[in-house]
Parts: C-alpha cells; structure tokens; sequence
C-alpha cells in the first residue's frame, strides 16, 4: 500500500531532497530492488495482457510476469545498472490486518468481475479482471528461476522486501533502495528510487529520494519522521480517520510524537479501538532483516542455453528475442563493470 500523502508532503517541504534523473544517469551503479513492489510481479501481471488477458503459454500458464521481469531486467542492464532482488520473506503479524482486507478486496472483486461478465460489459470486465490478479508462489518461483538464469543474483528477505534493500543501501553495498512504496525511507534506507522499473514508454522521470536532506527539509529526527508516516498509514496500523496528510504534519510539528498527538486530540478525532502504533514505530525501527555482511551475491555471465530451454522451449516466448536478449545480458554486465 506504501504511504499515500508522503511525496508530496517531501516535495514541498523538502525539495532539496528530490531529484528528477534519467535511467542513464545511473550507470555503473548497484541497486537493491523490492522484487514484489517496484519490480512488481503484481505489475506485470496487471499491465502486460493481450485481450484483457494475461499473456499465457501454448499449455495455459501464465507468463507476463516472466516478459515483464526479463525486459525490465534488460533495460537496466542495457543502461549500465546492476539490479539486486530481493523478494518478501513472512509478513510481520501486525500486516495481516492489512493482508486480510486485500484478500476481502480481491473477493468483491471476484463477485464484481463475475456479475460484469453474465452482463457483458467489457470496462468493467477489465476492471474488475485487473482487480482480481494474485502473485501466486510458482510464479514467484519462475521469476527467481528466470533471475538465476539472467545471471542476476536475488535473496529472500527473512520479512519485509524493502527492509532488506534499505540495509542493503544502508551498509554501502548498492547505491540506492528501489521501491514504489514509500515507507523505504522510514527503514532509513539513504536512498530511495521510484520509476527505476517503469516501463521506457511511461516516459517517467527516475525519482531520486535523499534521507538526509528529507529530515533536514522537514526538520524532524528519525522517529519523527515514522510517527508521521503511521498518521498518514502504513500497512501495520490502520491511520486515524480524518487526519489527512497536512493535519499529520501540523500535529507532529507541534507536538513532537504521537503520544503527544493523543493527548491533545480531543473529540475531533475518533482513534481506533487498540491502535498499534507503538507496534509499528518498533517494526520500522527494529526491522527483521539478515545482515548484509551475511550476504553473498554477484552478477554472473547469463545461460543463454538455460533461458532460450526456460523461456522458448517450456513457456513459448520467441527463441530469436531470447538469445538476443541473453547477448545484451553479457554486453550490458562487461560495460557496466
């Protein structure tokens, strides 16, 4: 879900911390990337469809989330970037309320999508279709399977994706964080990139997000920063109903925590029953991550026999694309060196 109100709070109250940047500017740089947000499966498997439908083999297995991942991972690999994945591990216990109300989502989206059909109304066919994808463990296994081929290395964060990359960047050993979500920041990843994985012809400007220059814009320590962004919400705790993004800033402004910010509510405000937020302040703090010293990884020539046995023989894609895209694959990685 990310923390909706958080960018824009940044971009106007610490613009010194945002830089606008082409793919091409990051030459030569290593990027630890949120497998499941920014490099999103759930993304591929949303965008890359034919006939409202996602891209599938001769044998009926979905496969746009393997076209997604192998071209993306080109392009930054073509543009002199050396990805990282890292993939989420288990779920903190304080998200399954989180993970709960997605999983309602998707079922009214099941009953929506079910009703548009047996009335044929093709936008929301597509509508309610979209709403009703799921990332499912095979194809999360087929993504790392394609990862190993490329030559890309990949890990499982023991918790949280974006936790892991943020200790990554963090430790010094890639430049930034990648993720669409921006609660990166509040794992005090140095760092965080947005757009890195869009597709070239969104044509969206790469968002280059610094920690530092945030916290001196806004003025604020670093767990002032987290108790700002659990009142904007976060997927550990439900946020305050009516407390909109400039109210959250105003209040911590003014009263420095959210133990203070409850005291001075009032009746104004209506906090939820049992609200977790000392819970989630610790989750950002103290993030179940592997320590990167732990971690060997390294970028490796690709199999181009593996991936034209993986990609063209078992999920059908066109054997030409495949071995030109493995010779990119080991153009890309010399330059880059």
């Amino acid at each position: 879900m990310g923390i909706k109100g958080l960018f824009q709070i940044i971009s106007d109250n610490a613009p010194a911390a945002v830089k606008n940047s082409a793919i091409k500017q990051h030459f030569g740089r290593k990027v630890a990337i949120d497998a499941y947000v920014s490099m999103s499966i759930y993304q591929f498997l949303i965008a890359v469809r034919s006939g409202g439908q996602p891209l599938m083999s001769e044998s009926g297995e979905t496969t746009s989330h393997l076209l997604g991942m192998f071209y993306r991972t080109l392009r930054m690999v073509d543009n002199g970037i050396k990805p990282f994945y890292v993939f989420d591990g288990k779920p903190p216990t304080l998200k399954s309320g989180e993970l709960a109300k997605r999983v309602a989502r998707k079922a009214e989206a099941e009953a929506g999508y079910k009703e548009a059909k047996e009335k044929g109304i093709a936008e929301e066919i597509e509508k309610f279709a979209r709403r009703t994808v799921r990332v499912t463990h095979e194809q999360n296994n087929d993504c790392k399977k394609l990862l190993k081929l490329m030559g890309m290395p990949y890990v499982e964060a023991p918790c949280e994706a974006e936790a892991q990359c943020a200790a990554l960047a963090k430790a010094g050993m890639v430049y930034a964080a990648a993720s669409e979500d921006m609660d990166t920041l509040c794992f005090e990843s140095p760092i965080l990139l947005r757009h890195l994985t869009f597709s070239e012809q969104r044509k969206e400007p790469i968002q280059e997000i610094h920690l530092e220059k945030t916290m001196e814009g806004l003025g604020f320590t670093r767990e002032q920063f987290i108790d700002l962004c659990i009142l904007l919400g976060c997927d550990y705790c439900d946020k305050i109903p009516k407390i909109g993004p400039a109210t959250a800033l105003k209040m911590i402004r003014k009263y420095k925590s959210i133990e203070e910010v409850l005291k001075h509510l009032g009746d104004k405000y209506k906090v939820p029953e049992n609200w977790p937020y000392a819970d989630a302040r610790e989750l950002f703090l103290k993030p179940h991550i592997t320590e990167p010293k732990e971690l060997e990884y390294k970028w490796e020539a690709p199999d181009a026999d593996g991936l034209v046995q993986f990609l063209a023989v078992e999920k059908g894609f066109n054997e030409d694309r495949v071995k030109a895209g493995a010779a990119r694959l080991q153009k890309g990685l010399k330059t880059s060196t």
